[in-house]
C-alpha cells in the first residue's frame, strides 16, 4: 500500500526543475523509489549521470512543496497514479516518455480499459461536429472508453457523444486537474467526472501553456489502441497525436471530407501516409478486433446520419427534397446556387433546408452555406 510520505516523494521529485519524464525514470532504475532519490548524496546523484544544477534541485527540494497536490488528494474521488501503481495503465507504460505519475479525477479503473482517441479541429465544421459526436457515441455503446484533450471543437464533441448514452470517456489534460481548460467546459468536466476521468501529467496549479499542449498529445495516443482524426488542417495539433500514434505503434485513422475543405487537408495527408481511411465506425473496429476480444464488446449497428428523408411539410414534394439533395452534392454549397440549380424558391429552400438540417441530412456551414452529409 503506498503510504502518504511516498506519494509525497513521488510529488516533490516530480516538482523538482530540470527533472523531467526520462531523467526521473533513470532515477527510478537507479535507485528504485523517489524516497532513496530524495536522500540520495550529491556524489550519489552525479554519479547516476544528473548535472550539477540537477542534483542541486534535488538536494534543495522539500516534501513541502507537495503540499497542494497533498491537499488535493484529499478530496473526494482524487487519485494519484505512480509508475509503480499496479492501476498504472499498460499500454501507456510502453511509450518512450511515459508519466512518472498521473493524477486523475474520477475512475481509475477506466485507465487499463481498451480506449480509442478522437482528436481534431478545435473550430470544425457542423458536419465535423456531427461526426465526432456520432463515432463517439457508437464506440461508446459497443464499451470502449472513448479518450480526448478536452479541447474545443472535435474533442469537447466526441466526449459528448460517448457521455450521451452513458459511455466512458476520459480527458486528458494540459493543466494541472484543480483549474478547467477552456472554462467554457467546466460543466463538460463535471460530467466526465461522473462517466470517466479527467487525467494529467501536471502539478496541481499548473496553467494553460503552449508547451503542455503537445505534451498531452502523447498521453492520449499512449493511452489508446489508436487515434481517430476527425477534422484537421496541414498544421494541427491533431496530426501531432497522430505522429506520436506512429511512433508508439498505435493505429491511425482519418476520416476524408472535401477536397474544398480546409480542415479536410490534415486528414487527407494522413491518409496518404497510411492511416487508414474510415468511413464508418466498423472500419475501425475491424482493426481493433485484432488487439481486443470483439466478442465481448456490444457492437450496435449503424444507422445513418439522419431519421429518414421524409418531409414534414405537406407543401413540398419528395421530388423536391430528392432534387434539392442531387443538387447539393457534398461540398459547400450557397443558397444562390440552390436556387439556380433547382428552381425553387428561396422561401422554399429555407423551409426545406431547415427540415432536412433537423433530419441530419444536411449541416449547415455559416454564412448561407449548406454541405449534404447523409440521404
Amino acid at each position: 500500500m503506498t503510504t502518504s510520505i511516498s506519494l509525497q516523494s513521488w510529488i516533490s521529485l516530480w516538482r523538482v526543475p530540470g527533472i523531467g519524464c526520462q531523467t526521473f525514470h533513470k532515477l527510478l532504475q537507479k535507485f528504485g523509489d523517489p524516497e532513496s532519490v530524495l536522500n540520495a548524496t550529491n556524489n550519489a546523484l552525479k554519479q547516476a549521470g544528473l548535472t550539477e544544477r540537477q542534483s542541486n534541485a534535488i538536494l534543495s527540494s522539500q516534501l513541502d512543496n507537495a503540499k497542494a497536490d497533498m491537499l488535493w488528494l484529499d478530496e473526494e474521488n482524487h487519485h494519484l497514479v505512480t509508475f509503480h501503481d499496479e492501476k498504472y495503465p499498460t499500454l501507456l507504460r510502453e511509450i518512450s516518455v511515459a508519466p512518472p505519475l498521473l493524477y486523475v479525477h474520477g475512475n481509475t479503473e477506466l485507465l487499463n480499459d481498451p480506449q480509442i482517441a478522437i482528436v481534431g479541429s478545435r473550430n470544425p465544421t457542423q458536419s465535423g461536429r456531427n461526426n465526432a459526436f456520432e463515432f463517439g457515441r457508437h464506440f461508446a455503446n459497443t464499451g470502449l472508453c472513448v479518450t480526448s484533450g478536452l479541447a474545443l471543437g472535435i474533442d469537447g464533441e466526441a466526449h459528448k457523444g460517448a457521455l450521451a448514452d452513458n459511455g466512458a470517456t476520459i480527458a486528458v489534460t494540459a493543466t494541472g486537474l484543480d483549474r478547467v481548460y477552456p472554462a467554457s467546459h467546466r460543466q463538460l468536466a463535471h460530467q466526465i467526472v461522473e462517466q470517466g476521468a479527467l487525467v494529467s501529467e501536471n502539478p496541481i496549479g499548473t496553467a494553460p501553456t503552449a508547451k503542455n499542449f503537445p505534451r498531452r498529445n502523447r498521453i492520449i495516443s499512449g493511452l489508446s489502441l489508436g487515434s481517430l482524426v476527425v477534422e484537421a488542417a496541414q498544421k494541427s495539433g491533431s496530426l501531432i497525436t497522430a505522429d506520436y500514434a506512429n511512433e508508439q505503434g498505435r493505429m491511425v485513422f482519418a476520416i476524408p471530407g472535401s477536397i474544398h475543405n480546409p480542415l479536410a487537408r490534415g486528414c487527407h495527408k494522413l491518409i496518404r501516409q497510411g492511416a487508414k481511411l474510415v468511413e464508418t465506425a466498423s472500419d475501425v473496429m475491424e482493426d481493433l478486433a485484432a488487439q481486443i476480444d470483439i466478442e465481448t464488446f456490444n457492437v450496435p449497428p449503424e444507422s445513418d446520419s439522419g431519421n429518414g428523408s421524409e418531409n414534414d411539410d405537406p407543401t413540398v414534394s419528395n421530388d423536391d427534397n430528392s432534387r434539392l439533395l442531387e443538387a447539393m452534392g457534398y461540398d459547400p454549397v450557397s443558397i444562390d446556387d440552390l436556387v439556380l440549380q433547382t428552381g425553387l424558391t428561396p422561401a422554399a429552400l429555407s423551409s426545406m433546408l431547415l427540415v432536412m438540417e433537423l433530419q441530419g441530412l444536411i449541416a449547415s456551414n455559416g454564412r448561407g452555406s449548406y454541405t449534404r452529409i447523409s440521404g
